[in-house]
């Protein structure tokens, strides 16, 4: 067997990635960012980042209050994920523009998205200037979840009933079906 593969010049072509709306500010100014550089740090502490380009409004948000909200998105909130992407934040109110609704924070000043299945309020605990973009790295303090997900019969949370998508390669697609379970590989039968 042969795999024919083509030479490209070094590039970032991780995909799939997760897609998330990330509210900064507060009850004065607030915005929402489409992120696709995210990504999870460590499960104790919690910690995820999220990478910004410098030149973006919602950067001064979030690197002067040191706080943001990751919040996952579905198929529902598609349209919104996508114009918080193409729009600044400096030109438009966006929650008013796609009629979300901003939630005042539990442990933060900035809101969540209370359409959103899954909000993750997080406090800045390192900046890295990278290049083209600046890692936020922060702890997660509240996670705040939808209780339309969750089993009524066993209190599980079932976030993959939520629909969420993925950014790939200038795309967004829904998660798909359920193919394996981890440590299935190994499991005695």
């Amino acid at each position: 067997m042969t795999f024919q593969k083509q030479i490209w010049k070094p590039g970032n072509m991780l995909y799939p990635l997760p897609v998330v709306l990330v509210s900064c500010g507060d009850s004065q100014k607030s915005n929402i960012i489409t992120i696709a550089w995210t990504g999870t740090i460590c499960t104790n502490p919690p910690m995820l980042y999220i990478s910004v380009r410098p030149e973006r409004f919602s950067y001064q948000l979030i690197k002067s209050s040191k706080e943001f909200t990751v919040n996952l998105v579905n198929s529902a909130l598609l349209k919104a994920t996508d114009f918080c992407g193409v729009r600044s934040g400096k030109d438009i109110d966006k929650f008013s523009a796609m009629k979300l609704i901003p939630v005042q924070g539990i442990e933060v000043k900035c809101p969540y998205i209370a359409e959103s299945p899954l909000s993750m309020e997080c406090k800045v605990v390192q900046i890295m200037e990278l290049g083209s973009h600046h890692m936020f790295i922060a702890n997660v303090l509240n996670t705040i979840a939808d209780e339309g997900f969750f089993n009524k019969k066993t209190s599980k949370f079932e976030i993959e009933r939520a629909g969420l998508i993925s950014y790939n390669h200038g795309g967004y697609y829904r998660h798909g079906e359920l193919i394996g379970t981890f440590g299935f590989s190994v499991k005695k039968k």
